[in-house]
């Protein structure tokens, strides 16, 4: 494990020299052999005929940079230990070449020393010295540590970082309690447009871990950074070439223990028949599938999960060239209870909610780099991401569905409602970066573009409302011309970003760790999205002419005939369009001094935004304007400071300024329905909240592979926005400045330790990982007025003036265990457990405006539980070539559960909560076998 973590110490400090020069290095660790293996600290260690050398460290690790490619014979002496020489180490540009061996009273055979030339910067401890070196309270996991969590997307990997958990009801990453509309996402430092009409972020479950080379959330706000965030950045590092070749083969089969019990009955919608590949071609435009197409679910044939993975690249001289792509496929199941509540009062329902969801992930990356000379290199990258996820939602099968208005009380009639919907993400980013050294290394500059292409539909969303009665005919849904429909909706983003900064060194003195420089540069963005969704509706003419002979043959009724004979009508809705653009400008500059002790970032940046978005939309005024126009521009600083009181720990203080831009989907009015009912839309009002944050952080690495850290955190937002229930008979939901302020204070709690660590034959390293974060946070809630002081409404409610924010934990636990044997073909097992104390789903709302009767009349906050998560990765090397995986993934299979406060308004009965929505995931289990040549 220690030549792992070595080789990756070793690779971080080289490699970021790397992408400016094409130098090499020699370096790896010292055993003393008369100690049974223990590091050799201050030992000489010389190139021969060279003036070059150095000393090995408290650890025995020793680093000799900044050499010409060739060959090497390196000396290795220590007082009363016999020299070792070891000729023809072969150092390459841009690698390090790694060289282990023992010394001792006799010499050391050269079959026991061990030379590899290695190129990784994703694991651990390569990760924590930059985490120790960067002036940024900075995080990151890497592709290494990623395997051996077993994690296989990156929306999960960014919850085994400190402080961050998910929300199973949203799907929001949180981040210090702040969700979605407070981070700030990017890839190799360059935006990434979202996929989705509900999110400002992209899913982040659309990276494989096969793409990644590591994910760092900057939890402080440096000016480099767009002003756009609060509670941090994100940002993804996609794969390079590891070494000279890489080829390898990997398959995976599955089942998650939910779907297999569905395994002769698992559905799917008629949408599958036209997905070839993980493609989906629509073969009948929606607007003539009423009459052309099924409208009843199919049976999915082997609903397993599976996945198949390539990863080749060569070096050509200067030219490294990558290609990794994958393909899979998961299908889940749950069944559970939703229930909906209005002023108090049960609404909707149904106690047998069923989802059926069946995905398939086509993923491919090219990274390509070239090295111009030593001080020129550029670097390209394209990654293409299709996602195809079928969904199969049914709710009232067993005849306790209840939807209101729908029939009358006491007709014996329930309902039943099935949603079929099919989503096609298609993202194509395309990057290009370059890396300039001048002026011997004293100035460098960094430039980026890129294009990204975003293609989010759902191209054909299917939707059945019906009545049914244990004795009486199928009725179709009475009460809108909609619900027997299909649903067409289409997201195209398109956006062109670019960055350029130029670093300018002052002062290098690396001899007494001085060093000075300034940096400045520019960002720009301009993103457009163009957003369009149509309603066509099947509907009698006559009530109660057609009737289904059953729930699963609805399509028997959705006939030319019927159509012709004018017993059904087509109702085609007006569709809801918009179209929004957001240009970004910006200018930053900074000034960074320290040494050994201490070190000083200070800066600032000037960012303009101009948020614009017009629409046309259903169910909105027509007396109110179309269009939002929205300029931001301000001056936005940032202090970083860290103090080392020695060579092993850091104290790091940080303040800033920044501000929360409102998004796309949170403005424009539109609609969206989800499978059980609920309606989200925009709210053309909001405004950007604007947000104060300071860290103090306190952090010791007992050893290169080690972290203890103690943070302490506050942040201020003024205007906060929420995710809060509007008044009306309609379950709609919509985002409010629902507070004049929020103040969120917490303390973080890390550790990474090695229990025992063996480096013998057969010798056992066992490693404990684990992150505690305490939050306690609060936002009031306001009444609004106009200029005149005229009340206008309130968001204030059963007997609440504040309360917490929304997303955020009390309490967040993460923590593994990992078992690893130091033999040829070593054994890990990973053992990883995770939990996020309740959190608020969605403020509630006071259904009057009546003072009076705001503590009467009122929707309470739905809260969604917490619960306990557990994983387990083991795998085992066969040879060098083969390896064998097995993942057991949420073992557990907790209950995932909303719930809602409950006072009926008349009678003596108190305060109940209730479940609004409850369900469980399954678990998974899988086995994997990968080759490489």
């Amino acid at each position: 494990m220690k030549r792992i973590l070595l080789a990756s110490l070793l690779l971080l400090a080289t490699i970021m020299q790397a992408q400016e020069n094409k130098s090499g290095a020699i370096g790896g660790k010292l055993s003393d052999k008369e100690m049974n293996g223990e590091p050799l600290p201050f030992a000489n260690v010389l190139l021969k005929n060279s003036s070059k050398g150095t000393t090995s460290d408290y650890d025995g690790i020793y680093l000799l940079d900044k050499l010409e490619p060739g060959t090497y014979t390196v000396v290795f002496s220590f007082v009363g230990y016999e020299t070792l020489e070891i000729p023809d180490v072969v150092v390459q540009a841009g690698k390090v070449t790694e060289v282990n061996t023992e010394l001792g009273s006799s010499a050391a055979s050269l079959d026991e020393v061990l030379i590899t030339t290695v190129s990784r910067r994703d694991s651990e401890v390569a990760l924590l010295i930059e985490q120790k070196n960067s002036v940024n309270i900075k995080e990151s996991i890497g592709a290494q540590e990623l395997a051996k969590l077993g994690v296989s997307d990156a929306a999960t990997a960014t919850t085994k970082i400190s402080g961050v958990t998910s929300s199973e009801a949203s799907g929001d990453i949180f981040v210090r309690g702040l969700g979605d509309r407070y981070l700030y996402t990017t890839m190799n430092g360059l935006p990434i447009p979202s996929d989705d009409v509900e999110r400002k972020n992209i899913d982040l479950g659309l990276f494989p871990t096969r793409v990644i080379q590591n994910i760092s959330i900057s939890k402080n706000y440096s000016a480099e950074n767009s002003a756009d965030q609060a509670s941090g950045s994100i940002d993804i590092t996609s794969r390079e070439l590891r070494g000279n070749s890489e080829l390898d083969l990997g398959v995976r089969f599955g089942v998650n223990t939910n779907a297999v019990g569905q395994f002769s009955d698992f559905k799917v919608s008629p949408n599958q028949q036209d997905v070839y590949f993980g493609f989906y071609d629509q073969s009948i435009p929606t607007e003539f599938s009423l009459n052309n197409q099924s409208w009843d679910p199919q049976n999915a044939v082997l609903p397993i999960n599976r996945r198949y993975a390539l990863t080749a690249g060569k070096e050509f001289g200067d030219l490294e060239v990558l290609f990794t792509a994958s393909n899979s496929v998961d299908s889940e199941y749950n069944t559970g209870t939703f229930a909906n509540y209005r002023n108090n009062d049960f609404e909707d329902g149904f106690t047998d909610a069923t989802n059926y969801k069946k995905t398939d992930n086509n993923t491919a990356l090219l990274d390509l780099g070239y090295q111009i000379n030593d001080n020129n290199r550029i670097k390209a990258t394209s990654l293409f991401i299709n996602k195809v996820s079928d969904e199969v939602f049914e709710g009232g099968r067993n005849g306790e569905g209840v939807v209101f208005e729908e029939s009358d009380q006491g007709d014996g009639f329930n309902q039943f409602v099935r949603d079929q919907n099919t989503k096609q993400t298609r993202l194509w980013v395309n990057q290009l970066h370059g890396f300039h050294e001048m002026l011997d290394g004293k100035n460098e500059i960094e430039w980026a573009a890129g294009y990204n292409m975003v293609d989010a539909d759902e191209p054909n969303r299917i939707r059945n409302e019906v009545n049914i009665h244990p004795t009486e005919p199928i009725l179709l849904g009475e009460t809108g011309a909609f619900q027997q429909r299909k649903s067409t909706q289409r997201i195209d983003d398109r956006e062109f970003n670019a960055f350029i900064q130029d670093r300018y060194n002052f002062i290098q003195d690396e001899e007494n760790g001085k060093m000075a420089f300034v940096k400045f540069g520019g960002n720009y963005r301009n993103k457009d999205r163009d957003f369009y969704s149509r309603f066509f509706g099947a509907e009698e003419r006559n009530f109660n002419t057609v009737n289904p002979s059953s729930i699963d043959n609805l399509t028997d009724i959705f006939t030319t005939e019927n159509f012709n004979n004018r017993r059904l009508k087509l109702n085609i809705l007006d569709p809801d369009i918009y179209f929004g653009s957001l240009e970004s400008l910006s200018g930053f500059a900074f000034f960074n001094y320290g040494n050994e002790k201490w070190n000083l970032n200070a800066g600032a940046r000037f960012q303009k935004d101009d948020l614009n978005v017009i629409f046309d939309v259903n169910n909105y005024p027509t007396n109110l304007p179309n269009f939002v126009n929205k300029s931001y521009d301000n001056i936005y600083p940032s202090i970083n400071f860290r103090f080392s009181p020695n060579e092993d720990s850091n104290i790091r203080l940080a303040a800033s300024r920044t501000i929360t831009l409102p998004e796309f989907k949170e403005i424009a009015p539109f609609e969206y329905v989800s499978q059980t009912g609920l309606i989200t839309r925009g709210n053309p009002e909001l405004e950007a909240s604007t947000n104060t944050n300071f860290d103090l952080k306190y952090e010791i690495f007992p050893s290169s592979g080690e972290l203890i850290s103690l943070t302490g955190f506050y942040k201020n937002i003024n205007d906060p926005i929420n995710k809060a229930r509007e008044r009306g008979s309609a379950p709609v939901f919509s985002y409010f400045n629902a507070g004049h302020e929020a103040n969120i204070y917490g303390l973080e709690l890390e550790a990474r330790m090695d229990i025992i660590e063996n480096e013998n034959q057969a010798g056992l390293d066992v490693a404990v990982t684990g992150n505690v974060t305490r939050m306690w946070h609060k936002q009031d809630l306001k009444d609004v007025y106009n200029e005149n002081g005229d009340f206008i409404r309130t968001f204030r409610y059963n007997g609440k003036d504040e309360i917490g924010l929304q997303g955020a934990s009390d309490w967040i636990f993460n923590a593994s265990l990992n078992v690893s044997t130091e033999t040829e073909n070593p054994f890990t097992a990973t053992l990883v457990g995770a939990y996020a104390s309740d959190k608020i789903f969605a403020l509630g709302n006071p259904e009057s405006q009546r003072l009076d009767q705001i503590d009467i009349q009122f929707n309470d906050e739905i809260i969604e539980k917490g619960f306990v998560t557990l994983d387990l990765i083991m795998s085992k090397e066969i040879n060098d070539h083969w390896e064998l995986e097995f993942r057991g993934q949420n073992l557990l299979n907790p209950e995932i559960e909303r719930i809602q406060a409950i006072r009926p308004i008349s009678g003596n009965a108190g305060e109940t909560n209730q479940t609004v929505r409850s369900y469980d995931r399954g678990a998974v289990l899988s086995l994997g076998v990968s080759y490489s040549f």
